[in-house]
């Protein structure tokens, strides 16, 4: 499966709608490189991102975090969010989604950036 976003990143789907017809919950790997970033999206789920290696940037209208390997952070449903991977070597993370992801549920807003940490 592929990802929005400037770069190509690879998603395994353990448990979704597309592995295992599951709608209420979808887990996947995510291995995204170094300088990827994704359209801001507005999702009807509740997202959990436990990074693995390297840093995700999560950027909301609240501000700006950088997830490191061995932490975590839950962004809720109708959030506006942006993630990417600045890194030179990109990060590989684990995204837990409730219900699960969908196309039809995410609602990205293309050309839009939540407001800079302030």
């Amino acid at each position: 499966m592929t990802a929005a976003g400037n770069k190509l990143k690879r998603i395994e789907e353990y448990a979704g709608r597309v592995s295992s017809g599951h709608d209420n919950v979808s887990v996947a790997r995510m291995l995204s490189p170094g300088g990827w970033e994704e359209p801001v999206q507005q999702p009807e789920f509740e997202e959990i991102t436990v990074v693995l290696r390297g840093t995700v940037r999560v950027e909301s209208d609240d501000g700006a975090l950088a997830v490191r390997a061995g932490q975590a952070l839950i962004a809720r449903a109708g959030e506006r969010v942006r993630y990417s991977t600045p890194d030179e070597e990109g990060a590989e993370y684990i995204a837990v989604c409730l219900p699960a992801f969908s196309l039809q549920i995410v609602r990205r807003i293309d050309d839009e950036a939540p407001k800079p940490l302030g």
